[in-house]
């Protein structure tokens, strides 16, 4: 058996990235060159730049009008106007013309009457009025930029007017990306078991273009210790930095820590995070080369706390502070004591405080990067958080993006998706944010004020009713809305051709199914039906197997990991599988009263009424809308 790479001493987070760069300043060198101004945006300046002239360069006239000895106008009044010759007392200028002796002063085009004479004036000038003097806004000689400047649009028009054209700038971080693993291919590949698409390196390479660097993706490479070597060796010597991804845990064949002890010196191997534990970081020949997982998750977390201080570090550059911001978060969460662990979340504003919804926690999501809205920080030694208690979050987004967000948090259906679509199309400025925990998970959140709206779809089993028996046993009357949402067939998936022939719910014990989470309305349907058919749940082969969203269920039984689940239409179509209708159901939204005037409610609700929204139902199949948008009040 080949020998795994065990990493048991793991170094705490802001441990280990302090222990790096102290390790990486006395051998990195700031690399500098000499670059057109035109082409300097967001360079960073070697030193200060001072300006070679003046500007103006020359007295100049600030507005269009006459240049005037100001000491002959001085007489002038509304009752005693003044008339004044030209090339005598005046000369007539415009903006920019040079101001030279005796002429003193402008009188603004719009203050003057013609006369056969030449002008009339009513008020007098005083010296200097409306002329700009040498040096006004620049001084030759004068500093402009100071040194480990970031320049901006303004910076280089000012550069400009001082007469630099050139100027020394550090050069960007020049970084070799190497993909490895056998099992990898390129995205225009076609994918067979087994094998993973590669993304990562191509995130890492938007990452450091966007932190100020230069980026080279090379082709995967395979499992090979002689192939990882080699590569890494070459690019040491031509790149200022080189990221390796995946083979950096315990593997068998994970051999990048091996080649780097052999090139260099390994600096940290683990990381107390999670995700991200597998991170090395080491020196080779004065560069840095970092390791990391091949999870996508893992390596984002990992790329932003040691990848993106060294580019800083390299491109004299401050690291970008995300604003931080307190939630309330919407669901307890549990951690390890021994992993510093980063939570991605989505978040909104639900009345007067800001509301954390947790995201899917696995290394493997990379959609939960897509969806999250910022991310908090559960820290070492801390066995989690309460739901309702206070996070700090690190946002993504705008603040004020969030706070404009409808927060929608209950049951899953893909016409969530459409409406977030059309939101911020129809309402700019305007957002939607939907997290999936079941029906009864939603209704709960509103009651916590954790949501603006649920939606829920929940069958009262004694008088066959949808939702509203349920908002009145939790809520009382007179607090909450029903906002009619779509109508929809629940039925059963299955592959395509139906292998099984499956006919119904009595058919599925002795299938492998994949089943809803507790609380989700799918569940409470299921579950009534198997009551009705006497059905033990028990009985049924993955009962206990929980999955979130209509779609995860499709995904489950068209990857042949389920024979059978119960969803929507709309999600069977997604996945090209067999649909077995078991009924109607109604789709609603639960909002409380006083959410109903809310700008961004409004729209959403607008949306639900809205010919094109009806237009891509249709399109998905399965639903009906003709009382969409409607308000059910004063349940």
């Amino acid at each position: 058996m080949a020998k795994r790479n065990l990493y048991l001493d793991t170094k705490p987070v802001e441990e280990a990235a302090e222990l790096y760069l102290n390790a990486l300043r006395p051998v990195v060198t700031i690399q500098y060159e000499t670059i057109p101004v035109t082409e300097s945006l967001n360079r960073v300046t070697r030193h200060a730049t001072y300006a070679k002239y003046s500007s103006p360069l020359f007295n100049a006239s600030a507005m269009d009008g006459i240049a005037v000895i100001s000491e002959r106008t001085v007489a002038a009044t509304e009752v005693a106007p003044v008339t004044l010759k030209e090339k005598e007392d005046y000369i007539v200028v415009d903006t920019g013309d040079p101001i030279h002796p005796p002429y003193d002063a402008v009188i603004m085009a719009e203050d003057l009457v013609e006369t056969k004479d030449g002008v009339q004036i009513t008020a007098s000038a005083a010296p200097w009025q409306h002329v700009r003097p040498i040096g006004e806004d620049i001084v030759a000689g004068e500093m402009i930029l100071p040194s480990r400047h970031k320049i901006r649009p303004i910076d280089v028009g000012v550069l400009l007017s001082a007469g630099i054209t050139r100027i020394e700038v550090v050069k960007r971080p020049r970084a070799a990306i190497f993909p490895t693993g056998t099992e990898i291919i390129e995205p225009e590949d076609t994918p067979r078991e087994g094998s993973i698409i590669e993304s990562n390196s191509r995130m890492f390479e938007n990452m450091v273009i966007e932190a100020g660097g230069e980026a080279r993706r090379f082709p995967p490479i395979i499992d090979d210790y002689e192939q990882i070597r080699d590569n890494i060796a070459k690019a040491v010597s031509e790149y200022d930095m080189v990221i390796v991804n995946a083979g950096s845990s315990a593997g068998t064949e994970d051999y990048t820590v091996h080649v780097l002890r052999e090139l260099g010196e390994v600096i940290v191997h683990g990381v107390a995070i999670k995700p991200g534990k597998p991170v090395i970081l080491a020196v080779v020949e004065g560069k840095p080369v970092i390791g990391l997982p091949g999870y996508p998750v893992s390596a984002y977390i990992g790329f932003e706390n040691f990848v993106l201080p060294v580019l800083a570090m390299m491109g004299q550059t401050a690291l970008k502070k995300n604003e931080v911001v307190t939630a309330s978060v919407s669901k307890r969460l549990v951690s390890s004591l021994r992993h510093k662990e980063y939570v991605r979340v989505k978040v909104g504003k639900v009345g007067d405080k800001m509301v954390a919804a947790p995201l899917a926690r696995g290394a493997g999501a990379a959609m939960s990067l897509v969806r999250a809205d910022g991310f908090c920080v559960i820290e070492q030694n801390s066995e989690g958080v309460e739901a309702g208690e206070p996070v700090q979050v690190e946002l993504y987004r705008d603040k004020a993006e969030v706070e404009n967000t409808v927060v929608i948090i209950g049951s899953h259906d893909l016409i969530l998706d459409v409406a977030a679509d059309m939101m911020p199309n129809l309402h700019p400025g305007m957002f939607v944010s939907s997290t999936h925990v079941g029906s009864m998970g939603g209704l709960m959140a509103l009651k916590r004020k954790e949501a603006h709206l649920a939606p829920i779809h929940l069958l009262d089993e004694e008088t066959g009713e949808y939702n509203l028996s349920y908002i009145r046993r939790l809520f009382g009357s007179g607090k909450i809305a029903l906002i009619k949402g779509v109508g929809r067939t629940q039925g059963i998936l299955v592959k395509k051709g139906n292998p099984l022939g499956i006919k119904g719910i009595e058919d599925l014990p002795g299938c492998r199914y994949v089943n809803r989470q507790r609380g989700a309305g799918t569940r409470v349907l299921f579950d009534y039906k198997l009551k009705q058919l006497g059905i033990a749940p028990e009985q049924i082969n993955g009962y206990e197997r929980e999955a979130a969203t209509h779609m995860a269920v499709a995904a489950a039984v068209g990857s042949d990991g389920a024979d059978a689940g119960m969803g929507i239409l709309s999600a069977a179509k997604a996945m090209d599988l067999d649909f077995i209708p078991v009924g109607p159901e109604e789709y609603d939204f639960a909002v409380p009263l006083e959410y109903l005037e809310l700008p961004h409610i409004k729209a959403f609700i607008e949306i639900l009424k809205m010919d094109e929204f009806h237009k891509r139902l249709d399109e998905l199949g399965g639903y009906t809308y003709e009382r969409a948008g409607e308000r059910i009040l004063n349940i």
